[in-house]
């Protein structure tokens, strides 16, 4: 056995040396090779290898495999040499080796929801050729009731995570995302909010360590990569510091029995006056209960279009305490005992997904979602004081001039006023009434109806500039939006970065930068909004200036 090993490795190198040679010899082909050298042999990965030459259509089926944007898809859009999917944590490090031996960009994708698909295509101005390296193979979980933990690979979705781990508990949960179908790896890089996140924080303020490999292809835990490498990776954003393996999470409790409900009230019913009173008691009721708001377009009872607010919520508790709860803080939304529904924290994370009612939480192990993709284009911004009543009728105005808009107001408050902006890198804490969303979709592939779109979700965003925070006009990194600004090809400064960079992260930004540089100095980990490297030392005889 062992001699068969080593004559396939020298095989494989006499091929890989052989291509020095050959100008015909692909990147792909030499990728290949490598790989072969720096893998277990004793692992076939032969069908991890998906090329637009050599199987079109495989190719485009991967590709397509979890991208939740078909803006990013387009034939205009570059896509990748190759896809490699790894099969075990040891194809990410020779990835990564291989990538850099071929001196080619490695693009990463844990789950696809990425808002600008820049995990899996890229907007460089400039060509630049890459390879995705998939991880949606790498899903395990192992779920510790006793620790209170549980171990989650970067490509298992966050509905696999929530039901294995109601599987073994019904009074553990963990708080993170409301979409059930987005990958871990992803979505704890930016933060993670979910809908307990007013009760526990964020599912990056839930981490206890991770697994990541570093720009050398080494795998480091959080003893080997050490405190700050450890905060960079909880909020500072994806593609940045390495390649996520793995995150070991803090289960928290949960009762045996929540509370839901969904509340529609349009223009004609006083939406207005209570969306008002909302931005004062959302980020300061009782921290067991989130009240989200869903705004869109629907026809009024005399067939016209109209705006309507739909107010939706997970209350840690039974119906009884919610409504007094309601009853003392919000009374304006009129809650009755029949809008409520009682239901396990499983049952839960269907309801606010969106999912129809007799969808059993088995669905939840498919890792996909039931909803159509469509192309789309998204912005956000963090309120800090209430939208005046005048504020809120000219929003509808811009809101009723699009065929297809959508907004999603998320409170805060709670534990999300009592962490520090420091704690981790996500940097949206005390002061924040909620988060706002700014959607619109369209099916029409056609770039005439795409800018229509894009135009109008850009005047909005320019209206709400008036009232929501500013210096800087915050955004959150996991609606990820390139209008904010790009890197040229890798090579943008501090200053050309700190455009977005302070957005997304405020104070944060500087020391991100600072580990970014001693972790990465040769600025391996790159993409269109990802963090710079100074262009000196980041301390002096070899010691770090990081804190």
């Amino acid at each position: 056995m062992a001699s068969s090993i080593s004559m396939n490795i020298l095989f494989s190198f006499i091929l890989l040396f052989s291509a020095s040679c050959v100008v015909s010899y692909t990147i792909q082909d030499q990728f290949y090779q490598c790989i072969t050298l720096h893998s277990d042999s004793s692992i076939p990965f032969s069908t991890a290898f998906f090329t637009p030459t050599s199987n079109a259509t495989s190719f485009n089926s991967v590709l397509k495999s979890t991208a939740q944007n078909l803006r990013c898809l387009t034939p205009s859009q570059q896509k990748p040499l190759l896809i490699f999917t790894a099969l075990i944590e040891s194809h990410v490090q020779a990835a990564v080796i291989c990538a850099k031996e071929l001196k080619v960009q490695l693009r990463v994708r844990s789950g696809g929801h990425d808002y600008e698909g820049i995990s899996y295509t890229s907007e460089m101005k400039r060509s630049v050729s890459f390879i995705l390296l998939d991880l949606a193979k790498l899903r395990a979980i192992k779920v510790d009731i006793e620790d209170n933990s549980a171990w989650v690979q970067a490509g298992a979705t966050i509905g696999e995570v929530y039901y294995r781990i109601a599987e073994k508990s019904k009074t553990h949960g963990y708080p993170a995302g409301l979409c059930t179908s987005l990958g871990i790896g992803g979505h704890i890089t930016g933060g993670a909010y979910g809908p307990m996140m007013r009760k526990y924080g964020l599912g990056a303020d839930n981490v206890v360590d991770a697994r990541i490999v570093d720009a050398s292809g080494r795998i480091l835990d959080r003893a080997l990569m050490g405190e700050d490498l450890f905060w960079a990776i909880r909020g500072g954003g994806g593609g940045s510091f390495g390649i996520i393996l793995a995150w070991k999470v803090r289960l928290v409790p949960v009762p045996s029995t929540v509370t839901v409900f969904t509340v529609p009230k349009i223009l004609e019913t006083g939406a207005t006056k209570v969306l008002n009173k909302w931005q004062h008691v959302a980020h300061k009721i009782d921290e067991d209960l989130f009240i989200r708001i869903l705004i869109t377009t629907v026809n009024s009872t005399k067939g016209k279009k109209t705006v309507q607010t739909a107010y939706q919520a997970l209350f840690l508790g039974k119906t009884d305490r919610l409504l007094d709860v309601m009853n003392h803080s919000f009374p304006e939304l009129g809650l009755t005992r029949k809008d409520c529904v009682e239901m396990s924290w499983i049952q839960s994370v269907i309801y606010i997904a969106g999912y129809p009612s007799n969808i059993k939480p088995e669905f939840l192990l498919q890792g996909k979602s039931l909803f159509p993709t469509v192309n789309f284009k998204a912005k956000s911004d963090f309120l800090r004081v209430p939208v005046p009543v005048t504020g809120l009728q000219g929003m509808w105005e811009k809101f009723l001039q699009d065929d297809s808009p959508m907004m999603i107001w998320n409170p805060y408050g709670g534990m999300m006023g009592k962490i520090s902006e420091s704690s981790i890198p996500f940097p949206h804490r005390k002061g924040v009434i909620c988060k706002i969303q700014y959607l619109t979709a369209w099916t029409d592939g056609d770039k005439r109806t795409a800018d229509k779109h894009i135009n109008w979700i850009r005047g909005l965003y320019e209206y709400m500039g008036t009232f929501v925070s500013k210096f800087p006009r915050e955004a959150y990194v996991n609606y990820r939006d390139l209008d904010l600004g790009m890197n040229k090809n890798a090579n943008s400064n501090f200053l050309e970065a700190s455009v977005w960079g302070k957005k997304y992260y405020k104070n944060n930004y500087d020391r991100l930068v600072l580990v970014k540089t001693e972790v990465d100095p040769d600025n391996f980990f790159w993409h269109e909004q990802s963090l710079p490297i100074l262009p000196f030392k980041v301390g002096q005889d070899g010691k770090s200036l990081i804190h």
